[in-house]
């Protein structure tokens, strides 16, 4: 091979290193959220790109891999070439050939070590660092068709490796974490809002985060604190709650206290004169839904969106009632106080 060809495989092998390290970074910083969109439209990079993201260390055995390689073959392709196009000017010295062929090694291990370092690690390490995003959407097609292309050595490589993780009782992940914990997001707005760069006005990110600790005994009204009807009022029964309290939706309890079920005053507008002295038909009593008491808040909410249900009972432990959960007062934990429109003052 001749001293050219030399530097023309050092900036090759250069340029190959620069890409297993760049999309290194990328498939560990990109942000799942950013991709996920872009694939779920069809977008075929995003796709493989989130597949990279899914299967990293696969990835990562396949970067280093390539690193590995390129790194071992500048050294031994460039180094000789630098060597040999040094030992020219060097001769002009008038120096023995020991000393020259010495001197000429050192400045060319400096000299490929500086560019390797420089053009082949740290500048594609900043770039992915700077967009990730986007560095992962061109990156990672290319890294998972060599992954495939070497699968049988890169699953043997990171198997090992795992294996080696096992022995001191860590647990290998396959996906690279690209979201924020709960805590971490807390800690964020909170410093933000200290430095300014955040305002949070109306307190709602701060309601946020706090209603992920709340629980359903924080929230619902104790049985002492509700305005109800007895099971077997009438609709002018509840015409006259209104009336009296200005609540929409009343709580139906039997003779031991105990909430069964809950009527809202559209529930009974409609029904004829004449049955509007007569107990509320069964029909038109709404259920209402159980919640453990130590169930958490946004688990509640849940339960009560698929149910449909804007009232819940909450009970504890040995099945006994404790209050009643309204869906309002767990909007009220998110964006501050719900009015019933026709509630009076």
């Amino acid at each position: 091979m001749s001293d050219w060809a030399g530097i023309a495989w050092l900036v090759v092998l250069l340029a190959a290193n620069a890409f297993f390290v760049g999309a290194e970074f990328a498939v560990i910083s990109a942000r799942r959220s950013q991709i996920e969109p872009l694939a779920e439209a069809g977008k075929r990079s995003a796709k493989t790109a989130l597949w990279a993201m899914e299967h990293a260390t696969l990835m990562l055995a396949t970067t280093q891999l390539g690193i590995t390689v390129c790194s071992l073959l500048i050294l031994n392709v460039s180094e000789p070439a630098i060597h040999h196009l040094l030992e020219v000017p060097l001769g002009l010295t008038g120096l023995s050939p020991e000393v020259i062929s010495t001197i000429a090694f050192l400045i060319a291990l400096v000299l490929v070590s500086y560019l390797h370092v420089v053009f082949g690690e740290m500048v594609p390490k900043n770039l992915s660092f700077s967009v990730p995003d986007q560095a992962v959407l061109i990156l990672a097609p290319p890294l998972v068709f060599i992954g495939r292309i070497f699968s049988p050595v890169i699953v043997a490589l990171n198997a090992t490796a795992n294996g080696v993780l096992r022995l001191f009782g860590v647990q290998p992940k396959n996906e690279a974490t690209s979201t924020y914990t709960l805590d971490e997001v807390a800690t964020i707005i909170t410093q933000s809002t200290k430095e300014g760069v955040l305002f949070d006005g109306t307190g709602a990110l701060t309601a946020t985060f706090e209603f992920t600790t709340r629980k359903v005994r924080d929230v619902a009204v104790p049985m002492a604190g509700i305005i109800s009807l007895p099971e077997t009022a009438t609709p002018a029964d509840v015409e006259k709650a209104v009336t009296r309290h200005g609540f929409s939706r009343f709580v139906l309890v039997n003779e031991a206290g105990d909430p069964t079920g809950y009527v809202h005053l559209k529930d009974v507008l409609d029904l004829e004169s004449e049955v509007y002295k007569d107990p509320i038909p069964g029909k038109r009593i709404r259920q209402l839904v159980s919640i453990f008491e130590e169930t958490d808040l946004e688990d509640a909410l849940a339960t009560m969106r698929r149910s449909g249900a804007h009232l819940s009972r909450s009970f504890t432990e040995l099945g006994e009632t404790t209050g009643v959960l309204f869906l309002e007062d767990i909007i009220e934990e998110l964006v501050g106080e719900v009015q019933d429109a026709t509630r009076r003052d």
